[in-house]
């Protein structure tokens, strides 16, 4: 973290957002003493949408059937 000018911050914008997106953590003063931290967003992960994988998974009709050589270790 460290703290900038918003003078030197308009100049330099383009670098400084680079930097924060790199995590990074910049202070921009303003010189009536307030200040700003220029923070990434943290990314939001996507919500699935009920019924979005329909046809791309498919289970073949034997699927619960006993498995051959397994029938020591079944119940």
């Amino acid at each position: 973290m460290y703290k900038i000018s918003l003078t030197e911050a308009k100049s330099r914008l383009a670098e400084l957002v680079k930097e924060a997106a790199s995590g990074e953590e910049i202070i921009i003063t303003q010189q009536n003493g307030s200040a700003v931290k220029l923070v990434p967003l943290a990314s939001e992960k996507p919500v699935p949408e009920f019924g979005s994988a329909r046809g791309l998974v498919a289970m073949s009709d034997d699927f619960d059937a006993p498995i051959k050589g397994f029938e020591n270790y079944a119940p």
